[in-house]
């Protein structure tokens, strides 16, 4: 089973543990996804199916979009409402003073990744240190944040926001540097991805259980095909002998395609409209292998 699927990611189940139930129910042992999502969170989850895992890398636009809930006035080891407690403060902040905060966090920033995260340091991954009680310097890393909204929600010193930002920004890292900023602290309590790669939440399937035939059925109809999962790259159909030397991994003279002027990806498509793989004129002269696909 090769392709690309949408899935909606329930709480409570981390993203190796979708991974790990799409195994069984699909039967494909080759499957990746394109962003972590917490145990805690849900939404959005781009997940590549056997041949189109080696197109993790291509997938357009990794930026993301999030919304979510945050609770001034308390902080927790984890950055979440799940996480251990480590201190209450008083929350003097107004809506007015939360959203100048929060503006201050947007364009280009660094962040640290939270022990409660999947980097890896030292080749362990920080949760596993985090959770034998240890502590190691992480790197930072910088983001981009292109929207971030909050609005004062019903419950106690609970705010609404609204993310728009580039792949490995951390939500949580973020609503703790808001609460920090305010002097009063602040835990994430909700989260949903709502964007990634150029997907939404329309695009989305939910997870079937293990034993879900009926949910199956309906996740092998959302599956999309790798060159449609693509599709912000221009397609570009090769004559056959082209086509040949492309899947055995050479290179294509520019002047002698039609319509490859212009540098950047490609989608290559053979004369009958299979799909090749992705090949990239870097130079103005040559198309270059990147992938090329093949189902198993």
């Amino acid at each position: 089973m090769t392709g690309v699927i949408i899935i909606d990611k329930p709480q409570g189940i981390t993203s190796f543990g979708v991974v790990a139930r799409l195994r069984k129910i699909t039967g494909e042992k080759r499957i990746g996804h394109s962003g972590t999502l917490d145990p805690m969170a849900t939404g959005v989850m781009t997940v590549l199916l056997g041949g189109a895992t080696r197109f993790c890398s291509l997938l357009p636009d990794h930026n993301k979009a999030y919304e979510g809930i945050f609770r001034l006035g308390i902080t927790t080891d984890t950055l979440d409402i799940t996480g251990k407690v480590l201190e209450e403060r008083a929350v003097t902040a107004t809506p007015d003073d939360v959203r100048a905060a929060a503006k201050r966090l947007t364009g280009e920033i660094t962040q640290v990744p939270p022990m409660y995260s999947a980097v890896s340091v030292g080749g362990r991954r920080l949760y596993e240190i985090a959770r034998s009680g240890g502590d190691v310097e992480r790197p930072e890393r910088t983001a981009f944040v292109y929207l971030l909204e909050t609005e004062k929600s019903e419950g106690k010193d609970e705010y609404g926001i609204r993310v728009e930002c580039s792949s490995g920004t951390y939500i949580r890292t973020l609503v703790s540097d808001i609460g920090e900023a305010l002097g009063c602290g602040a835990t994430l309590t909700a989260l949903r991805r709502t964007k990634a790669n150029g997907f939404s939440l329309s695009d989305a399937v939910p997870l079937p259980g293990p034993d879900d035939a009926q949910g199956r059925e309906a996740l092998t109809a959302k599956i999309i095909p790798v060159d449609a999962a693509l599709k912000k790259y221009p397609a570009l159909t090769v004559t056959g002998a082209q086509a040949a030397r492309f899947s055995n991994g050479g290179e294509l003279s520019a002047d002698r395609l039609n319509n490859c002027r212009v540098k950047g990806f490609y989608r290559v498509f053979s004369p009958d409209g299979l799909f090749l793989g992705i090949g990239e004129n870097s130079d103005g002269l040559t198309l270059k292998v990147i992938r090329v696909y093949r189902e198993v």
